[in-house]
């Protein structure tokens, strides 16, 4: 009797632990749901983290950090407003001025002069219109061979090489209908409608069509010579997301293919996003993408990184550490917070955010010198009392834990080199445009489709990262790319976003000098 007694009480110990899962993983589904996403802290963490600090050092940097200092009096400047047009922007001046028969003066009759003028200014902003360009070729022949020969020479004038071969498309139409669906997440059925109600018939399907057979012929070729820069880049990110394709051969609608991406690092002089369309998650996915390649990735915490070459030194990300531990926050009740494991893991992580904000910008070699000295000190007390907290593996803070340790080959890697980063965020950041446009047109129907996509979402990002607009530059590459032989690298690197820009910059400068 007294062993089944203790049976119940152990079951029911177990069943009361599996209700506390449960209930915390409501807790975060609903606060993932509803709640703000932000990961800011509202409490001065560097306050906080002193009273559980023991590494003295680490102490006494946090206490001179918080330490209060005199600044000397100044002048705030008077800021910019928000809204303002480029300086080039053309001015259509309306005149307002007296009928000629009131121009004179009411008391003495005599005429009026201009004494003074004072303007007010309206934005005027022009919706997109259609127009036909019409190339016209003129054929010649020779009046004095029609009357004296046998035989009569033709000359016919050439015309500009369409984008498409057949087809109306203009490439500043093609260049419009990829920047709304990418940039500004219109799916192209809404195109559709937004034409219609111009009075211009244009199906989604020809505009798709435009997108698939532009990108074959002309933006495919620049986006590999690109993939090409790219894997001779030092520091890499890298990050994926679903992206669902109806029609794929041997797979229902419903399930998921992805889009990996890739970019350079923050200190590559001509950053560089690829994004690739794959059907799958397989772990041999990042070995045949960085095949050859040899330098540092920064990745999340997914197995498929982890077996690489070892010419390839994986970089962990911290900002996965500190979402675990904000997660692990956010199902405690604000006023039981103080002093919680979850809180102080959260700490810690504010704090080696805090250090790394303080070294941006810094060179290198000295973000990887003062790295030692003041990133690794926090970063050992951290482990150091994450080794002590005694929690269940499956409890929210339980897989905090178990995360930055099963991770710590690959966080710690931050000290091998300044050029690297804290966190992954500058990938989670190139893959969110794609995902919030996604929201939007929702899937790809084909995977000609899903790869067209990939490659004008990998130029787009890229155009961006090189402060060019992307529009301008579709445009740009579209109407060049068929004068070119597109098996030349060098042709290729000038039909890139960055050989769009330096265009761009001969051209101000020549402005500027003249």
């Amino acid at each position: 009797m007294p062993e089944t007694v203790l049976g119940l009480q152990n079951r029911i110990k177990e069943l009361e632990a599996l209700v506390k899962y449960y209930e915390a993983q409501l807790l975060m589904s609903q606060k993932r749901m509803f709640a703000s996403s932000s990961e800011k802290s509202v409490y001065d963490h560097r306050q906080l983290l002193l009273e559980g600090c023991e590494t003295p050092d680490v102490a006494e940097k946090l206490k001179n950090d918080i330490a209060l200092t005199s600044v000397k009096e100044h002048q705030r400047q008077k800021r910019n407003r928000k809204d303002s047009l480029p300086e080039n922007t053309p001015i259509e001046e309306i005149l307002c001025e007296l009928p000629a028969e009131e121009q004179s003066c009411p008391s003495c009759n005599n005429k009026l002069h201009v004494m003074g003028r004072e303007h007010r200014d309206e934005w005027v902003i022009i919706p997109a219109k259609v127009k036909i360009r019409r190339y016209v070729s003129q054929t010649y022949a020779c009046r004095t061979c029609e009357n004296s020969s046998d035989s009569v020479p033709i000359v016919k004038t050439k015309w500009p090489l369409p984008t498409i071969k057949g087809s109306f498309a203009s490439p500043e139409s093609i260049a419009y209908a990829a920047y709304q669906k990418f940039v500004m997440g219109v799916p192209l059925y809404r195109q559709e409608q937004d034409w219609k109600r111009q009075g211009v018939l244009l199906s989604r399907q020809t505009i798709s069509n435009w997108l698939i057979e532009s990108t074959k012929l002309w933006l495919q070729p620049i986006f590999d010579e690109l993939k090409r820069k790219l894997l001779l880049s030092k520091v890499l990110h890298a990050d994926e997301t679903t992206f669902q394709v109806l029609k794929e051969p041997g797979k229902k609608p419903q399930t998921n293919s992805y889009l990996w991406v890739y970019r350079t690092g923050g200190d590559a002089r001509e950053p560089i996003v690829i994004a690739e369309y794959i059907p799958n998650r397989r772990n041999i996915n990042p070995n045949v993408f960085l095949k050859g390649y040899s330098g540092y990735l920064h990745a999340d915490g997914y197995d498929a990184y982890h077996k690489l070459p070892n010419k390839i030194i994986v970089v962990g990300c911290w900002a996965h550490v500190r979402r675990k531990f904000n997660d692990a926050l956010k199902i405690i009740a604000e006023k039981d917070r103080p002093g919680t494991d979850a809180m102080i893991g959260k700490r810690f992580c504010d704090e080696l955010f805090k250090v790394e904000r303080d070294l941006t910008g810094l060179d290198a070699d000295i973000r990887y010198a003062r790295r030692q000295i003041e990133l690794k000190p926090i970063m050992n007390e951290f482990y150091g009392w994450a080794s002590k907290v005694r929690v269940t593996p499956k409890s929210p803070i339980g897989r905090a834990i178990a995360y930055m340790f099963s991770q710590r080959r690959y966080l710690e890697n931050i000290f091998l080199d300044g050029h690297l980063e804290l966190s992954n965020n500058r990938a989670e950041r190139t893959i969110k445009p794609f995902v919030i446009s996604r929201k939007n047109f929702l899937f790809a129907n084909t995977p000609r489709g899903a790869t067209a996509t990939a490659t004008i979402f990998s130029l787009i990002e890229t155009a961006r990262e090189a402060g060019v607009n992307p529009l301008d530059y579709l445009a740009y590459a579209l109407k060049l790319a068929p004068t070119l032989n597109m098996d030349d690298a060098e042709n290729l690197l000038k039909l890139s976003p960055h050989g769009y820009k330096r265009i761009l910059d001969t051209t101000y400068d020549v402005i500027i000098d003249s």
